[in-house]
């Protein structure tokens, strides 16, 4: 250790200086804190930052038997070919539509969600709620997929079976370019509004209890209980899971779309990772639609930049 002495107006004040510890020294230290983090760090190293050397194919006419190194470089000519495709910006609107749907309508469910299950004070029938909301977020699209037209069933689904009885001819819904997007949103909230829900019940949790009590004194009700208390507290983790929300803003799921359209639908119904899949696997045209998927990917890393930084002059905390 050493000292160090700083005059100030005449009065001697010495502070001690520990000095830096080796890096080694301290991750050795914390070697279980380390270990913990090991599967995170390998998952995000070998799933997320290896796959990005393949974003090179974008600017090469890539040739599966050349190789990334022996392909010929073409420079910007896929991302030109992009913007000069007609279907591109068809299947362009179609992700950016169902995603804002997908944000305007199943973002808030969660937060309701939680709020709504908050206030429930009987454990049995609150924890029964709970395991049925979480239920579907552990089913595969395949299987929701199933149920879904199942249900939807122009002939003999429980849904046109309702309309029936109300007089209303039966409607097909997997089939109808009115209602595909419809169903794609709906079929998304109930598969994640409880799994999204846990966040804000942990941060629900952590609220001081003695500020309702304040409230209730000063003759609050519950509604502006949760205007003036509950939704200010859950505030800086609304705006978190936004900002990570955005970062995949045109990312609508693979699975759920690839599950439940068909070529009736395509037309609102066909999005970027269905294009992707079909013209860059079956058509084999790898460096175009890696041109596709990295427009994507700039598109949503530009939208979190800007919001993170609204998000800081508006007095709320980003993501870094």
């Amino acid at each position: 250790m050493s000292a160090i002495q700083i005059a100030e107006n005449g009065t001697n004040h010495e502070f001690t200086v520990k000095p830096k510890r080796k890096r080694f020294q301290f991750i050795r230290s914390h070697w279980d804190l380390y270990l913990i983090m090991l599967p995170g760090i390998l998952y995000f190293v070998i799933y997320k930052y290896v796959p990005m050397w393949g974003a090179v194919i974008a600017f090469q006419d890539y040739n599966v038997f050349k190789g990334i190194w022996g392909s010929e470089w073409v420079g910007l000519a896929h991302f030109k070919a992009m913007f000069l495709n007609e279907d591109f910006y068809k299947i362009f609107r179609n992700t950016l539509l169902i995603s804002i749907y997908k944000l305007l309508w199943g973002f808030p469910g969660p937060i309701i969600l939680a709020i709504m299950l908050n206030e429930v004070r009987n454990m049995l029938y609150k924890r029964s709620i709970q395991t049925l909301v979480y239920l579907p977020h552990f089913l595969s699209w395949i299987i929701l997929g199933g149920i879904l037209v199942n249900v939807l069933s122009p002939s003999s689904g429980i849904v046109n079976k309702l309309l029936e009885m109300l007089g209303i001819e039966p409607i097909f819904f997997l089939t109808s370019t009115e209602w595909f997007r419809t169903v794609i949103v709906a079929s998304d909230i109930w598969k994640e509004v409880g799994w999204g829900a846990i966040v804000y019940l942990a941060a629900l949790a952590g609220i001081d209890p003695q500020l309702y009590e304040a409230a209730i004194m000063d003759g609050a009700n519950k509604w502006k209980q949760i205007i003036h208390i509950t939704l200010p507290s859950l505030m800086s983790v609304i705006v978190t899971l936004f900002l990570l929300r955005l970062g995949h803003v045109l990312d609508v799921g693979f699975e759920q779309i690839f599950v439940l359209y068909n070529s009736l639908v395509y037309e609102v119904g066909d999005v970027i990772e269905t294009y992707v899949y079909r013209v860059g696997i079956q058509q084999a045209k790898f460096s175009f639609t890696t041109a596709v998927g990295l427009f994507k990917a700039v598109i949503g890393l530009i939208l979190v930049t800007l919001v993170n930084k609204g998000a800081k002059k508006l007095g709320q905390e980003g993501i870094w």
